[in-house]
């Protein structure tokens, strides 16, 4: 089967589709690793609202691909910013999809982002600010007996002036959760209003101020997902965490490495690259808790260079690609998303990623893909 797609000078050349489609399986609920895939929701292409009004979303498919999702038997991180969480979703819709997906699948592993999205950080005057809006979260999504992902919050950033701060405010917060929580780190480079999280300019220093978060809340700590895309400082803290506090990656430009891990310690994985990746997650897994180590990497490896495709800078773009990829999938009947988000990315940028989702055995099938990339590439007039 072939396709042509142009270069950056708009010169087409034929591209014949060498991949097959990776098997569909499902991870036991004994697997070897804990793996959460943080999930993107579908928006409603016949809104009347504006890209920049409120959200829209469609619902119907939103919770299919939850279902898809769980029958593979990976985790659903519901609720992030892969699901555009602060970014097109607020969170009266965010609280509406962690209720819905609650309800959908009430059986599946499913964590949900708990932030202060709702508070404009130009508004928060102090960290006492930054604590009810935290706590106004974390009782909305307790009330629905859901589990929480303690998002870093741009508030917090905004008004803390040392780590002194942001111990103060994750006391609080953690104090009130009735289950141990997952905690977040999230690096500027996926949002910039979180630059200087933890009180610290440096990574050292931020390091220590989260560890000491965890060491005075162990109980109420199940694991920290690090997102800095740096895969020796992901190490480094692994290796601090006190026993039975899981590092869960959320570096998606190393993960096959980080969670097979080494001899002293490796990651979980809580990653919005395994979005797209979901069926290559699950078998990959399922490979490595059959002590088949070397099938991990041989199913995981190959699809880093479409992951840092995917995640490339401005890093904070990266659910353009995670979303055209459901689309080429048939997750969803359109390419339209949240805030007009299918507008941030260049043309090349689309067909690199075709090519490559094709050398991975990414494209479910590869018939439908096609026809849809030649839909994408008349728009653009080619």
């Amino acid at each position: 089967m072939k396709i042509a797609l142009p270069d950056t000078q708009g010169r087409l050349s034929d591209c014949t589709l060498v991949g097959t489609p990776l098997p569909e399986g499902r991870l036991a609920p004994d697997a070897v690793r804990t793996v959460y895939s943080a999930a993107h929701v579908v928006a409603d292409p016949f809104t009347a609202n504006d890209p920049s009004g409120r959200a829209t979303v469609d619902w119907e498919r939103t919770m299919e691909f939850r279902r898809y999702l769980a029958g593979l038997g990976l985790g659903i991180a519901e609720a992030m910013d892969t699901a555009q969480r602060g970014m097109g979703l607020d969170w009266p819709g965010a609280l509406e999809l962690i209720r819905r997906t609650r309800a959908e699948v009430p059986d599946a592993l499913v964590a949900n982002g708990c932030g202060t999205d709702h508070l404009k950080p130009e508004d928060a005057r102090s960290p006492d600010d930054v604590i009810r809006a935290y706590l106004d979260q974390v009782e909305a999504i307790q009330k629905l007996d859901a589990r929480i992902i303690l998002m870093a919050s741009r508030a917090l950033a905004r008004v803390a002036k040392g780590p002194a701060d942001y111990l103060k405010v994750y006391d609080r917060v953690l104090e009130a959760c009735d289950k141990p929580v997952i905690l977040h780190w999230l690096g500027e480079m996926f949002d910039p209003g979180l630059a200087g999280y933890w009180g610290g300019s440096h990574f050292e220093d931020a390091l220590e101020t989260a560890l000491d978060v965890i060491h005075r809340n162990r109980s109420k700590v199940d694991g920290i997902k690090i997102s800095l895309l740096d895969k020796d400082k992901e190490i480094a803290m692994r290796r601090r965490l006190p026993a039975g506090v899981k590092m869960y990656t959320g570096d998606d430009f190393n993960y096959p490495e980080l969670i097979e891990g080494d001899a002293q310690g490796y990651s979980h994985a809580l990653l919005g690259i395994f979005d797209p990746l979901a069926p290559a997650a699950a078998h990959a897994v399922g490979l490595l808790g059959q002590g088949n180590a070397a099938g991990f990497r041989a199913t995981l490896d190959p699809t880093v260079p479409l992951a840092r495709l995917i995640f490339r800078a401005p890093t904070r773009h990266y659910k353009t690609g995670v979303v055209f990829l459901a689309w080429l999938n048939g997750f969803q009947d359109h390419f339209i998303m949240l805030n007009g988000a299918q507008a941030m990315r260049p043309l090349p940028y689309f067909t690199e990623v075709f090519r490559l989702a094709d050398g991975c055995g990414l494209l479910r099938q590869p018939d439908l893909a096609v026809d849809r990339m030649k839909k994408l590439l008349a728009l653009y007039g080619v």
